[in-house]
């Protein structure tokens, strides 16, 4: 019996990660998520209205939440609803993890499934003129919410995991996005992937 496939996937905004993820999980036969694990945990923890958004605008190394404007921020046992989130998130991640082969975009994802032997981590990167061009074009954005969004990004990452953000040390492999297509980076990935799951084996 094959074993399951996990991948996981963080990315820099703006490089195609969304993109190249759907693209892998096609390719694989398999799920990809992403915002649907936020639904499902805002859900668990009675706090629909709990948005993406809401969570990054959060800063989550201050103890001062009230301005945070959300109704409940404190939970169960004064936990603040964001420690909640991510909690319920890193459940949902490690469940459905167990339960078959998977993409997994973002939500430190990484760090949730490193004990899974066969889970490879990728983390996709840009050149900065790629990133500006390819944001303004798809969200109509510019290069400063574009940086605002690569901060909460960090902040989000670095605060739950202790580690850094985009620090090649904590990722099995990364691609540049800027120098092949989104359908070869998903290629070069699903390949790496085999092979690590191949050379585990082999051991």
């Amino acid at each position: 019996m094959e074993e399951n496939m996990i991948i996981t996937i963080s990315r820099q905004y703006g490089s195609g990660g969304s993109q190249v993820a759907k693209i892998l999980a096609e390719r694989m036969g398999v799920w990809c998520y992403d915002r649907d694990i936020l639904t499902i945990a805002a859900e668990r923890i009675g706090n629909e209205e709990l948005t993406e958004d809401t969570i990054n605008d959060l800063n989550y190394k201050r103890n001062d939440v009230a301005s945070a404007g959300i109704t409940g921020v404190m939970g169960m046992g004064n936990i603040p609803i964001y420690n909640q989130m991510f909690l319920e998130q890193a459940k949902i991640i490690r469940k459905l993890a167990n339960y078959g082969s998977a993409v997994f975009l973002g939500r430190c994802a990484d760090y949730i499934l490193k004990y899974i032997k066969n889970c490879t981590s990728v983390y996709l990167y840009a050149d900065r003129e790629f990133r500006k061009n390819r944001v303004k074009e798809i969200y109509g954005s510019n290069a400063e919410i574009m940086d605002k969004e690569e901060k909460n990004r960090a902040d989000y990452y670095n605060y739950y995991t202790g580690n850094r953000w985009g620090d090649i040390n904590n990722y099995d492999f990364a691609i540049n996005t800027s120098k092949v297509s989104f359908e070869e980076a998903a290629d070069l990935i699903y390949r790496f992937a085999k092979d690590k799951q191949k050379n585990l084996k082999d051991r």
